[in-house]
């Protein structure tokens, strides 16, 4: 596998390990396994990335901006707060980030076509993604994902099995199946690096002293702190931002393991939120999230969806289109300051994984129940 020169190769986020690229999975511990870099070999944010340009799988992925929202910041009483808006990546959500460095692993391992469950933007992704790398696509997703994913795994020219019930039903099914794809499924070390090419990016302008990420499988968590951290071991940036983990309160697998204390999530057993993204009762890199947001001093919180629904709405009066994910993050944001954990100088960033217009119809309906 071609990889960048400052990538030792892969660690274990549970033991430690060193493990080469081509693992997927500890093979001592079975843990989640994370890019690792040599910070003496780090000169520039820019080389924070685990493949060539002239080997990657892009779709030009990355490069949002960060909106202000000056209005929630005084709301808040804090000194600044922008939204990361990571709904303008190419097809609309950050899942293009957490994909990309997947696919071109595997594609460097030889796949011809490619699997994974998803609640619906990763199938898209994905598709997108083998599209653009020329090779073939299968997404597992559950009945309730929404149509647009649907079509637009197909209309990207991927393939796709709509399993009855919910998340945990479609990575039932793509654990049983007998179909032969390699699979960049959440938990995947390179959908780490996802993460990690956020944290560069939300780095390159100015070091804020908070992130706020609504959580679905952890991995963006585990890339945040990876990609601050080392570029402090680099000596790029002189500290490292505070990672708070949201997520919705019927479906809190990490955010209520970091704050009761615990070193593992557990699962949930009937996940039940209108926030389709974030129904995840069993986070794959969940562990390896929990250590990441305690490593910053961080912690989480929950939110119901109600709050979610307004922090959306209210989102996009502010100015970013954000929806129902990024409404969480409005909405955590506003919880982390009522606990205190936001304070008056602060640089806040809320990450809005996916675009507004995906998830419309929650928020017209929303409005519609208010007599709007």
């Amino acid at each position: 596998m071609e990889t960048t020169p400052a990538l030792r190769g892969l660690r274990c986020t549970a033991c430690g390990e060193s493990a080469d690229p081509d693992a997927t999975r500890c093979p001592d511990c079975g843990g989640v396994l994370a890019p690792d870099y040599d910070p003496d070999a780090v000169a520039s944010l820019d080389e924070v990335r685990p493949f060539p340009e002239d080997v990657a799988v892009s779709i030009e992925t990355g490069g949002t901006p960060r909106v202000s929202v000056p209005s929630l910041a005084a709301e808040l009483g804090v000194d600044r707060i922008a939204v990361a808006d990571e709904g303008r990546n190419p097809t609309g959500s950050l899942a293009d980030r957490v994909l990309a460095p997947a696919v071109t692993a595997a594609v460097q391992q030889g796949a011809e076509r490619i699997g994974t469950p998803s609640t619906g933007n990763g199938a898209q992704a994905a598709a997108a993604l083998a599209a653009r790398a020329g090779i073939e696509s299968k997404g597992f997703v559950p009945s309730r994902c929404p149509f647009v994913n649907k079509a637009m795994v197909n209309v990207h020219g991927g393939d796709m099995r709509v399993v009855e019930g919910r998340y945990d039903d479609a990575v039932a099914a793509f654990a049983d199946s007998d179909e032969s794809f390699t699979g960049v499924a959440p938990g995947h070390p390179f959908r780490v690096a996802g993460g990690m090419a956020l944290a560069v990016e939300l780095l390159a302008d100015r070091v804020p002293d908070a992130v706020v990420h609504p959580a679905s499988h952890g991995e963006v968590l585990v890339g945040l702190e990876r990609g601050f951290t080392l570029a402090a071991e680099a000596g790029l940036v002189e500290s490292v931002p505070r990672i708070y983990a949201v997520q919705p309160d019927s479906a809190a697998p990490i955010a209520d393991a970091v704050r009761s204390g615990a070193s593992t999530p557990a699962a949930v057993d009937h996940p039940d939120t209108i926030v389709g993204p974030l129904e995840v009762p069993e986070p794959a890199a969940g562990a390896a999230a929990i250590a990441a947001v305690r490593a910053t001093d961080g912690t989480g919180a929950t939110v119901d969806d109600d709050d979610v629904l307004q922090g959306a709405v209210d989102g996009c009066e502010m100015g970013p289109e954000v929806g129902a994910t990024g409404g969480t993050a409005v909405a955590g944001g506003r919880a982390l300051a009522a606990a205190g954990a936001l304070g008056a100088g602060d640089d806040v960033v809320l990450v809005n994984p996916v675009a507004g217009s995906k998830e419309g119809d929650l928020l017209r309906s929303h409005l519609m129940s208010q007599g709007l």
